[in-house]
Order: structure tokens, then C-alpha cells, then sequence
């Protein structure tokens, strides 16, 4: 399945050769996927108001485990299409500067092992 490719910068359209909104396709494009929907915030998205992190309801204001986190972005990242299996692995997390590194593994219905880094 294609998406439209994304500038990995500024997380904006990009164009093609001739112009025209670039493509991305399998298996970069399930990545991008799992990418968008990890960053999507939940009710944002006008036509179905389910998808999304709860990022108000469980992050902002408050002191979330690392636990919390990897529920979050492991059911959003099941959500996308094409998507068989996914873990989140938290390197690191510090509630005092609420700076989270880590990684969403994830398979594809290929059988293709992916990772997005959070």
C-alpha cells in the first residue's frame, strides 16, 4: 500500500521529479505508517476520533511510566495497516526532563522487521 512520502526533517509533503505529491511504498511506507500514528494525537484525526495517543488523557501534566508509553504506541502502531505484530522497547525515560528514547519493533504482513525510533 502506498502513503504519501513525508519529509523525515520537517514531517511535511515532499514532491517528485516531476512535481507532482511524492509516494512512498512497502515496506518504507508501513514504517512512515507506524511513524504517523505514533505521533498522531488521539481525536485528531477528524474521521475516526479513536485513533491516537492520549497524550492529554496520559502524558501532558502527569508522571507516566514506561509502561504507559510502550501500551500507547504498541496499539497504535497494531492499527496500521499491513502491521502483524509490534513491541516498544524504552531505552530511556526521565519523568523530570519527559524525554523518552526508544524504538517500536514491529513486523509486517510480508514478513519484513522493522523499527521506528521514538
Amino acid at each position: 500500500m502506498n502513503t504519501i512520502l513525508l519529509d523525515v526533517g520537517t514531517w511535511d509533503l515532499t514532491l517528485d521529479a516531476f512535481g507532482n505529491i511524492a509516494l512512498a511504498a512497502a515496506p518504507y511506507a508501513i514504517a512512515q505508517d507506524v511513524a504517523s500514528a505514533c505521533r498522531t494525537v488521539l481525536a485528531e484525526v477528524y474521521y475516526d476520533v479513536t485513533l491516537g495517543v492520549d497524550y492529554f488523557g496520559k502524558f501532558f501534566g502527569k508522571t507516566p511510566t514506561a509502561a504507559v508509553f510502550q501500551e500507547q504506541f504498541v496499539s497504535q502502531a497494531e492499527l496500521v495497516p499491513d502491521v502483524v505484530s509490534a513491541i516498544c522497547i524504552i531505552e530511556s525515560y526521565s519523568a523530570a526532563s519527559r524525554e523518552t528514547v526508544g524504538q517500536i519493533l514491529f513486523v509486517d504482513s510480508s514478513g519484513n522487521q522493522q523499527t521506528v525510533s521514538i
